[in-house]
């Protein structure tokens, strides 16, 4: 399966859908020359997939320097943006040389904004190993670093000429790993195809055991929605701000609880039900119990009951999404249908947040 996401100025790039051996032959039709590469992953992902795919490139005549860094969050700092630069500048790159990313949202982000900043821009390819960067982060350009004061306070937009993913990866995944992706799954059926939410409510028995013939069609799906916003807003301007449905709660969680405490996935899930109540509350017509079963069918380990609304509130309002001090809340219409909002108050926040722990506490005790 291939998509293509269309760009203004004729700028398009593949989105593939396949094993991974068909990556050196993806990598020559999008024009790149055999030669240096840099090719930048973590721990995990090394000893599960690596040496395959460096086999691969090799014999297709690349010569791949590959830089291993530390799995999870944490690693998305200054720090080890500094040691791409380092490998990189140490080697003697050239404008032409690729940076390859193979690994999840994090190596993604990364090792995007090291390509998007090296010689003023390499060519990027994305090789997504989770399911969350497969169907959403690794696609649109959105790359950089976490700074002490939030996430993604530091990057830049930086679109990849290649987007691989090989749904076979996923079976390694964690089975945490698995569930946080799934979160972006769901709200990319939320905020744009409720054929994609029909299909999550019927076969989620499927869906949660990684279906091998399943997988590349659900994939499919998700990234299908994540193109298709990302053609009409290449630089969130706009439209593009409704894939942050959950994410202005899910970042505050996820930086008050600490990073890692809680997966991203796991803090946008709780930041859906939040925003789920705020949509509901203005349009009384949304299937709300519907939409709260399927978010409740993410696990959410841990207790979100310990986090306080004060820092919460504190947290989003140094959010890149609050413009000109107002909060923004992603609020749906309807299934496939969001809007950005800047209206909402703190006492809907505090209703909002008693909603999510609501949801969750009845989950944990179903």
């Amino acid at each position: 399966m291939v998509h293509y996401v269309e760009l203004p100025g004729d700028r398009r790039y593949p989105v593939v859908i396949e094993s991974l051996a068909a990556l050196p032959a993806w990598l020559e039709r999008v024009g790149l020359r055999h030669g240096r590469l840099l090719l930048v992953t973590d721990e995990n992902i090394a000893r599960l997939h690596l040496e395959p795919l460096r086999a691969a490139l090799e014999a297709a005549g690349w010569t791949p320097r590959v830089l291993v860094l530390p799995p999870g969050e944490p690693t998305k700092a200054l720090p080890y943006l500094e040691r791409i630069y380092d490998e990189a500048l140490r080697w003697g790159i050239d404008r032409r040389t690729p940076v390859l990313a193979f690994g999840g949202g994090v190596i993604g982000d990364l090792a995007g904004f090291a390509a998007a900043t090296l010689l003023r821009g390499l060519p990027l390819v994305q090789v997504p190993t989770t399911l969350i960067a497969q169907v959403d982060s690794a696609i649109g350009g959105k790359t950089g670093i976490n700074h002490a004061r939030g996430k993604n306070l530091i990057g830049a937009f930086h679109q990849p000429v290649l987007v691989f993913a090989d749904p076979s990866l996923l079976q390694t995944l964690p089975v945490r790993e698995w569930t946080s992706g799934l979160a972006e799954v769901v709200k990319h059926a939320l905020i744009g195809d409720p054929a994609l939410f029909a299909l999550l409510e019927e076969r989620w028995a499927d869906v949660m055991q990684r279906d091998a013939a399943l997988l590349p069609e659900l994939i499919s799906q998700a990234v299908a929605v994540k193109i298709r916003v990302v053609m009409q807003d290449e630089r969130e301007a706009g439209l593009r701000a409704i894939l942050n449905f959950g994410h202005t709660f899910g970042h505050a969680i996820e930086r008050v609880a600490g990073y890692g405490h809680f997966t991203h996935g796991e803090a946008v899930a709780l930041g859906m039900l939040a925003a789920l109540w705020l949509s509901h509350r203005r349009h009384p017509d949304l299937p709300v119990d519907r939409i709260r079963t399927l978010l409740q069918r993410l696990p959410v380990p841990g207790s979100p009951d310990t986090l306080d609304f004060e820092a919460l509130r504190e947290a989003m309002q140094v959010d890149k999404k609050a413009l000109a001090g107002r909060l923004r809340f992603v609020l749906l219409r309807r299934v496939g249908e969001a809007y950005v909002a800047d209206d909402v108050t703190e006492a809907e926040l505090r209703d909002a947040w008693q909603f999510v722990l609501e949801s969750h506490r009845a989950t944990v005790t179903s």
